[in-house]
């Protein structure tokens, strides 16, 4: 009897040794690890989600202001442009003659005026001196009107044929990209011929149809964030630039304009895009991350809320009424306060009551 009380005393002793023996951190480091963030209070934005596509502000069908046979076109389609390059040239062979006429012509005319106004100044002395007949100074003087007209008209017939000549040369008439390109050396084209189409695209049009609802909303300036299908990862911030008062009625919309710099040339007309309009409720709210809700099937909402200060915390679960959801953020109308640290990660599992580690986020 005597040996048994003293072997149980032996194996008691060395359970409390082991015991102690165990580091204080261990019992710590079992607890569940869980992520918080604070509640806070900021203004409600209301996310109004569109879709649109991106147009250019200009596209230009590029065709000659004369008749002509193209000689030299110096860009094809992909190729950029700036503005007041040259894009193509026709033959001005014929037009450089005729400017050369019309040179010449125009001084022929100074000429005849200069010689009229110098007879004139001579005829005019003798008229003073009763030395020759008035009738024939007055008719001196009208010559030398007429020959002021014809000077006037080969000065005008001169620059008639150098606008010709310069209109065998087209150049942009703004930055671009040449897009189509519909004519070959040695053809013959007119003004209803189009050459080149040239698209604008550092700086895209985006056109959205919003619903009228919305119309004492939006205004220039309205924030407005893009995603571009083509490139879902990035997110591009600009501005309501119009808002047009006029509205479908079939659709019950009204169009709302955008513009996006596309300087580095990331985006071509055409291309589909997701829109969030950023509108201001006027309210401020309690704001949580979405990622502290909890939906269960029984349409409860619960977030995980984790009082007090320190790494080890006990969770309380709180089921909320929730508002708007907005830049990832989600707004808690009732069960959650303004500083409450709510759990966002590790909350999935959680029970109430139950003691947890807090870590820092990532």
């Amino acid at each position: 009897m005597t040996t048994s009380r003293n072997r149980l005393a032996r194996l008691f002793s060395f359970g409390v040794a082991t015991a102690l023996l165990v580091p204080l951190g261990v019992g710590a480091a079992r607890l569940a690890p869980v992520q918080v963030a604070v509640a806070e209070r900021q203004a409600i934005v209301e996310a109004l989600n569109l879709s649109g596509t991106l147009t250019s502000p200009n596209t230009a069908q590029i065709a000659p202001d004369v008749e002509g046979r193209l000689v030299e076109i110096k860009v094809d389609a992909g190729h950029r442009v700036k503005t007041g390059d040259t894009l193509f040239r026709l033959d001005d062979e014929l037009a450089r003659l005729e400017v050369q006429q019309a040179v010449a012509a125009e001084h022929e005319a100074v000429t005849n005026l200069t010689d009229a106004e110098r007879r004139l100044s001579e005829v005019r002395d003798l008229v003073e001196r009763q030395s020759f007949p008035e009738s024939e100074a007055r008719s001196l003087a009208a010559q030398v009107e007429r020959n002021r007209a014809v000077l006037e008209r080969r000065r005008a017939e001169r620059a008639h044929a150098t606008a010709v000549l310069e209109r065998h040369t087209l150049q942009a008439p703004f930055d671009g990209v040449i897009a189509v390109r519909e004519a070959d050396l040695g053809e013959r084209v007119d003004p209803d011929t189009t050459v080149l189409r040239l698209v604008a695209v550092d700086r895209l049009q985006l056109d959205l149809q919003v619903p009228q609802v919305y119309f004492q909303r939006v205004a220039p300036d309205t924030p407005v964030a893009v995603k571009v299908d083509a490139m879902p990862n990035q997110t591009i911030s600009t501005v309501v630039s119009q808002v047009v008062p006029v509205s479908d009625p079939g659709a019950r919309t009204f169009l709302v304009r955008a513009y996006l710099d596309n300087s580095a040339v990331r985006m071509t007309p055409g291309m589909s895009v997701r829109v969030v309009l950023r509108l201001d409720t006027g309210r401020t709210g309690v704001v949580v991350p979405r990622d502290a809700l909890i939906r269960y099937p029984d349409g409860r909402d619960i977030v995980w809320v984790a009082p007090g200060e320190g790494t080890e915390r006990m969770v309380e679960e709180r089921q909320v009424e929730t508002g708007l959801s907005f830049d990832g953020k989600l707004e808690i109308v009732k069960g959650v306060s303004e500083g409450d640290a709510v759990v966002v990660r590790g909350n999935e599992t959680l029970q109430q009551g139950q003691q947890v580690r807090v870590a820092e986020l990532d």
